[in-house]
């Protein structure tokens, strides 16, 4: 087997989550944010895989409920942030840390502002892939349930520079809404048209919109793009100040919030 080769499996979970199976070509695999247990045991069971890790982003329960139900049938380590109280986690990790799985080597970020205890996992081979959980979505981002919007807006940023090619594995199936709600700000903007477009097709067939890519997150992404004058123009024609970046995220954010 090519060292630091692995493929990834979408497991539908809940109504719009996916949990993220990593798996070799001699069937080994690990898991990132199990929600439920149920579609993991399943998984596992009909293709007789065997799970080496767990790998959580954040602490909420649609990404951390079905770990206990998993480790009761495979007790294999728990990778998740220091900073996390979930109490099956039982390697912690902090920014900048790296640790290998499925004989890959994966980069910690930290990547608060969604919670305060948000990670990514980062892989470089055979292609760049991010884990990147509730922080950034394709077309989107998260709810600040616990951090500031500078918080937040520093997080993205660093996703941002990670290479153009990286593919963003987010936790949640909400492109089409996204999409909607960056067109009402750039409704001109051709595109934002052409990736909604391509997004309803595929959803249209049932299909996942994920992976995203980084390239594509930066050039249609309102919250990677707050530095552009067209997203500073539609916060400030919302009513904000807009005098920072930072002032424009959290604008274009609380509209987000009631879109």
């Amino acid at each position: 087997m090519t060292e630091d080769m692995y493929s990834v499996k979408p497991l539908p979970a809940f109504t719009d989550n996916y949990i993220w199976l990593l798996e070799t070509s001699d069937g080994r695999c690990a898991v990132v944010d199990p929600g439920e247990a149920g579609p993991v045991l399943a998984e596992l069971d009909s293709r007789n895989l065997k799970l080496e890790a767990i790998l959580l982003t954040h602490h909420h329960r649609d990404h951390t409920g079905g770990v206990a139900d998993i480790l009761a049938r495979f007790p294999v380590p728990v990778y998740g942030s220091a900073d996390s109280k979930v109490s099956s986690i039982n390697h912690f990790l902090r920014d900048g840390e790296h640790i290998r799985i499925l004989d890959t080597e994966f980069r910690i970020l930290a990547i608060p502002g969604h919670t305060l205890d948000h990670i990514a996992f980062y892989s470089e081979a055979p292609v760049p892939r991010l884990f990147c959980g509730d922080t950034l979505f394709a077309g989107g981002c998260g709810r600040l349930f616990e951090g500031t919007p500078e918080q937040m807006y520093r997080s993205l940023e660093k996703l941002a520079g990670l290479p153009d090619a990286t593919e963003v594995y987010c936790a949640h199936e909400y492109t089409l809404s996204n999409l909607r709600f960056a067109l009402s700000l750039e409704p001109e903007n051709p595109l934002l048209q052409e990736r909604l477009a391509q997004c309803e097709d595929l959803r249209s067939r049932q299909q996942p919109t994920l992976p995203s890519r980084m390239d594509l997150e930066r050039a249609t992404n309102p919250f990677l793009r707050c530095h552009e004058a067209p997203l500073q123009d539609a916060a400030k024609r919302s009513g904000a100040s807009a005098n920072s970046v930072v002032d424009v995220f959290a604008q274009i954010r609380r509209l987000k919030d009631n879109f």
